[in-house]
């Protein structure tokens, strides 16, 4: 079988990969779509993000669907022929966090299409992948596989969300309309937020920011001076959910939240230089976010039920031998929001 593996920076190949032998209670998938995410990118154009770099060849990709092609002998709960999401993660459930129900911090956590871990975790950019069976989750007939692909990124919002605490009612502030932005926008909406504002500094993703339900899309290099009328009386928003992952953006939209305000930090952009005096004086709480756990299994759920819409998020879908041209138009935010790629499993 081939997959999209990652050698070094801008070394990206379609190549045969080797098949994983099938344990008793692992599940073969085979994968129909994968969706490419930042931490893809990262690999892609820098050989890694931060400490973490490729040191082997490795397949990337966390964001997928397909159909369960075979399972092991103890495994009863799915059969082939289940179409389903697959969960990247794969916790230890022994040690000391997972016993306290954190097993987003595992000690021992496998996570798909990582270099994090020497040798590196697989991903899912593989015509078939074999997993534990706790790792898929069966779809609504009424899901795309393009839909359940993006199961992933969505946990991670509604993860991020769960920080927060409730929305309801509250005037909501995201800064970066990537896909974590819109997908947390979406989970924000569901949750009762009164008035939310998207901030970044392109046009064509705040354009989608508004046709899935913004109330305000501002472009901060022209249009800063908008936010100005939340500034009065020490801000005005309830909830900041910073996915861009830049220094600048998290700063800037200090002044706009209200004291005790809380900030919800998603994006990865390196360690920040901020200004504590702010923070002390308005008794702001600074949240971070890690992946996910159940939330994974809520996404699907709330895919299959309608209550989250994700298609306007899919812009294109490439075939995974023309995975070089889908990494360049998922790192182009003119002309794409998420790109996946479509397996042989998607016949």
């Amino acid at each position: 079988m081939r997959g999209v593996v990652i050698h070094a920076a801008k070394d990206l190949r379609v190549e045969d990969v080797a098949g994983q032998p099938l344990a008793a209670d692992e599940v073969r998938v085979a994968v129909a779509v994968g969706g490419i995410c930042g931490s893809d990118l990262h690999y892609y154009n820098h050989g890694g993000f931060g400490t973490v770099r490729v040191r082997e060849p490795m397949a990337l990709g966390h964001e997928f669907a397909g159909t369960v092609a075979e399972v092991g002998s103890s495994v009863s709960h799915l059969v082939p022929g289940m179409r389903v999401a697959v969960n990247p993660s794969l916790p230890c459930g022994t040690c000391r966090y997972c016993g306290e129900g954190m097993q987003n911090q595992c000690l021992d956590m496998r996570f798909m299409g990582s270099a994090m871990r020497s040798p590196h975790v697989q991903g899912g950019f593989r015509e078939v992948v074999t997993v534990h069976s706790t790792q898929p989750v069966p779809i609504a007939d009424a899901l795309s596989m393009g839909e359940a692909a993006m199961a992933e990124p969505l946990a991670v919002c509604l993860h991020a969300a769960r920080q927060a605490g409730s929305l309801l009612g509250k005037t909501v502030l995201i800064t970066g309309a990537g896909p974590i932005g819109m997908l947390s926008l979406l989970v924000a909406r569901l949750a009762g937020a009164a008035h939310i504002v998207v901030t970044d500094v392109a046009d064509a993703p705040l354009d989608l920011a508004r046709r899935i339900g913004a109330d305000e899309a501002v472009n901060i290099l022209r249009d800063a001076g908008t936010l100005e009328k939340y500034r009065f009386e020490k801000g005005a928003f309830d909830v900041l959910f910073e996915a861009s992952g830049n220094q600048a953006a998290l700063v800037s939209a200090l002044d706009l939240l209200r004291p005790g305000g809380v900030i919800v930090q998603l994006g990865l952009g390196g360690d920040f230089t901020i200004p504590m005096n702010l923070i002390v004086a308005k008794e702001l709480q600074l949240r971070g976010t890690f992946r996910f756990h159940e939330e994974f299994a809520q996404a699907v759920n709330m895919m299959g039920r309608g209550l989250i819409d994700v298609k306007p998020l899919i812009s294109a879908t490439l075939p995974f031998d023309r995975a070089r041209e889908a990494f360049d138009l998922a790192g182009d935010r003119a002309k794409s929001m998420k790109v996946q790629l479509a397996f042989s499993g998607a016949a």
